[in-house]
């Protein structure tokens, strides 16, 4: 097991490790918890989690990445630490890590994911970029001239992509996800039933009867919050017709980004995604009727996986082969190697 190699995904709400030869090995929340007063981290992952909205006022739950990059480097590099020693238990030396990372990010940011993940102990990063790991993951031959459309439904961001040849031809990145969603089901109830309701609560109603595209039988969930006027506990229904309500307007900009990716595709790829359809993946490709809702607008099929959350993962995955390719000579590598 020395030197096994690894595939990272540095999700914003899940970050996943794949382990050469094993398959996914962890799968753990994002989010670390921290005590104010000095500085001591308290609990990384599902015990942090399940700290979120219940702590002191000397205990912060944090999620230290934001949008796919990094927003507090030390307490990312802690996250990330924790989690390969976890998964290595001692045993692995110094191996090379695929990472996934969202198209749009910046030289810098891309430098702050990679420093995070060497101080884990890995002795080479390389960079993959998510809709291209997605694709892989997705069962897509990236290697040959045909045009495959991946739109990767991330927690923080959907990154799309327009695949040929081993790289992106067309690629479009907006900063609207599975969080965006959770946020707008906080409003909206908070405006029409004067109900204050925390993260956790809005995230198991979405999994419980959201969609973008109606249901064909009415669903209901019961919420539980505080009543914003009296501040008192209090419990509603909510029905499947008033999430959608709630959720429509980020799905639609999910939609608009996703129409305009397409308008400035070339014909001759446009062509084949016409044919194929549209690969949707990432944790929030769950939401009921996204893909009804892109398919219906963008007058192209959709195709579902049956767990678009690992496609990213799994891509990183098989894409580790390809570490042993950088040599520079070869072009058609996905990978981008930093160390």
């Amino acid at each position: 097991m020395v030197g096994t190699d690894l595939a990272i995904d540095l999700g914003t709400s899940m970050f996943k490790i794949f382990l050469d030869g094993k398959g996914i090995v962890l799968r753990e929340p994002s989010i670390i918890a921290v005590d104010k007063t000095n500085e001591e981290v308290l609990a990384v992952g599902r015990d942090a989690y399940e700290m979120f909205g219940r702590t002191s006022r000397r205990i912060s739950v944090i999620y230290p990445l934001k949008n796919g990059v990094i927003s507090d480097f030390s307490l990312a590099e802690h996250m990330i630490k924790t989690y390969i020693k976890r998964i290595s238990m001692n045993k692995m030396f110094l191996p090379r890590a695929v990472v996934s990372v969202p198209c749009g990010i910046t030289e810098v940011e891309k430098r702050a994911v990679v420093d995070a993940i060497v101080s884990g102990g890995i002795r080479k990063v390389c960079i993959i970029e998510e809709p291209v790991a997605a694709a892989i993951g997705a069962g897509v031959d990236i290697s040959e001239p045909h045009g495959s459309m991946v739109v990767d439904v991330g927690s923080g961001t959907t990154d799309m992509a327009v695949i040929s040849l081993n790289g992106i031809a067309v690629s479009n990145s907006i900063h609207i996800g599975g969080v965006h969603f959770n946020e707008a089901i906080v409003r909206y109830v908070r405006k029409k039933f004067n109900l204050a309701i925390g993260d956790q609560t809005a995230e198991a109603c979405k999994r419980a009867i959201g969609c973008a595209y109606p249901h064909k039988k009415l669903l209901t969930h019961t919420l539980k919050g505080r009543n914003t006027l009296s501040g008192l506990p209090e419990t509603t229904v909510i029905n499947s017709d008033e999430m959608m309500e709630a959720l429509i307007e980020p799905a639609i900009q999910i939609v608009k980004t996703v129409q305009s990716t397409l308008e400035v595709t070339p014909p001759e790829l446009l062509s084949d995604i016409f044919t194929d359809g549209i690969y949707l993946t990432g944790g929030s490709a769950n939401l009921f009727g996204l893909s009804t809702l892109i398919s219906k607008k963008t007058k192209v099929p959709v195709i579902n996986f049956e767990k678009p959350e690992d496609c990213v993962v799994l891509g990183a995955g098989k894409a580790i082969k390809f570490i042993d390719k950088m040599d520079g000579t070869n072009k058609t590598n996905p990978l981008v190697s930093y160390t």
